[in-house]
């Protein structure tokens, strides 16, 4: 930089000004408020992104976010991107497989229930949703329909999310005969089968929008997206997550995440090691059994 200033960046970390600058072009743009998120993450994820865009220093870097687009959305991604691979977390697919989705179909039976609705918070490009639509492809289910919803803040991982193509890497986790059975080899990349993919869907939502309303659903997925979140953001978002469940419904959060806070008493911990919760009896919802007839999941025009 030839000029000291408010901006004077050193490569590797912001200035409280610098940081202002930037957040006021993503609100302003983008309606984004990182006040929500937690402020070194935010922080360390931009001071990356300005490191690997090749920007010759903070204001040619702060122009060109005026000026481009298409780096605003660059940038948005750098702030909310997650790694994810199928079935992440194999002992909490395990317990799924083996308790959580069984039981969440009998009593999906038992109440006459037509149908299920999954949803699938922070999906990324789509490995938890397929790997959620691969698990009950082999529970016997009989009539029982299943809707899986997957969000993201990313449109652009929303968009390869619903091409449904994978590399080698992200399916390490697939047992051979499933990759077999439900993928074929395109190139370098398998493809999910066409049923599969046009069996879920994909949206945009934002949780840290206050106007937003979460579908009603038997089993949210919500795992390591809040630990990115304000405690205090954190507590609205599990709140409306306990209105949003069905008396039987399920919250799954990730391994680093802990359920504590005036929301805590919402939810019972169900598998606690694999962050597995059950919605509390006389929780703030009423009691009513939700039904595919009446409610569908947002964007639906008829249940499957």
């Amino acid at each position: 930089m030839t000029e000291a200033g408010p901006y004077a960046w050193c490569g590797d970390e912001l200035s409280e000004a610098e940081f202002q600058a930037i957040t006021a072009v993503l609100h302003t743009k983008r309606q984004f408020d990182v006040g929500a998120y937690k402020d070194k993450c935010v922080r360390r994820r931009i001071a990356k992104r300005l490191r690997n865009c090749g920007a010759a220093d903070f204001r040619a870097y702060l122009m060109r976010l005026e000026e481009d687009p298409e780096e605003v959305d660059a940038l948005l991604e750098a702030i909310s991107i997650h790694v994810s691979h199928f079935f992440r977390d194999p002992g909490t697919f395990r317990c799924l497989e083996r308790d959580v989705l069984p039981d969440l179909v009998a009593q999906a039976q038992e109440a006459g229930r037509h149908g299920l609705r999954f949803w699938s918070v922070g999906c990324a490009t789509g490995e938890e949703v397929y790997s959620l639509a691969l698990l009950m492809e082999e529970i016997d289910r009989g009539e029982l329909t299943i809707e899986i919803l997957g969000a993201d803040i990313s449109s652009p991982a929303l968009e390869n999310a619903r091409r449904g193509r994978y590399d080698a890497i992200r399916l390490k986790e697939v047992p051979s005969a499933v990759l077999k059975k439900y993928f074929r080899q395109d190139g370098g990349l398998y493809q999910i089968d066409d049923r599969l993919r046009h069996a879920v869907r994909f949206e945009r939502h934002d949780l840290l929008a206050t106007e937003a309303c979460c579908p009603q659903s038997d089993l949210i997925l919500c795992r390591n997206v809040l630990i990115y979140f304000s405690r205090a953001e954190q507590e609205r978002i599990l709140r409306q997550f306990a209105t949003s469940l069905s008396p039987f419904g399920r919250l799954v959060l990730g391994r680093s995440e802990i359920m504590d806070g005036s929301s805590a008493r919402l939810f019972t911990a169900e598998f606690p090691l694999e962050r597995v919760y059950r919605r509390s009896v006389g929780g703030d919802r009423p009691g009513e059994m939700i039904d595919h007839a009446k409610s569908t999941f947002p964007g639906d025009t008829n249940a499957r």
